[in-house]
């Protein structure tokens, strides 16, 4: 029964060992295509953190220059993270305590705020007309 046990164990652990290595090698496989097809104007971020577009790209020595803010910079290849996509800002009036997008009636509003209201104007004129008498 302990054997049948190990065994199992021992199946189990090499079953995911595999599945962990070609996991891995796909990946490699996928950043590997990736860098190969940089084209210049591609926005790009490093494993360093640095955020830039593709200048050129030199494969006989597998190195990219990327524009950082006005500033040229070279690296290697395998300096290149992933392709850099700017992430969506959403300003903290524009959703609710929940994280959730308030609706916008803008236009409703504008209509709204230019329509006088009636109880105002004459409490207004009354008030006006009291102080002159």
């Amino acid at each position: 029964m302990n054997y049948m046990f190990l065994i199992v164990i021992m199946v189990v652990m090499f079953g995911m060992m595999f599945w962990q290595s070609k996991k891995a090698k796909q990946q490699q496989a996928e950043r590997q295509d990736f860098r190969a097809n940089l084209q210049p104007g591609t926005e790009v971020i490093t494993i360093g953190g640095v955020i830039g577009k593709v200048v050129s790209v030199d494969t006989e020595y597998e190195e990219i220059v990327i524009d950082s803010e006005g500033s040229q910079i070279r690296f290697g290849f395998n300096a290149i993270s992933r392709e850099y996509v700017r992430p969506a800002y959403v300003h903290d009036d524009e959703v609710d305590e929940n994280g959730n997008l308030l609706p916008t009636d803008s236009a409703d509003e504008d209509q709204a705020a230019q329509e006088p209201i009636e109880g105002d104007v004459e409490v207004a004129q009354t008030e006006t007309e009291q102080k002159n008498n």
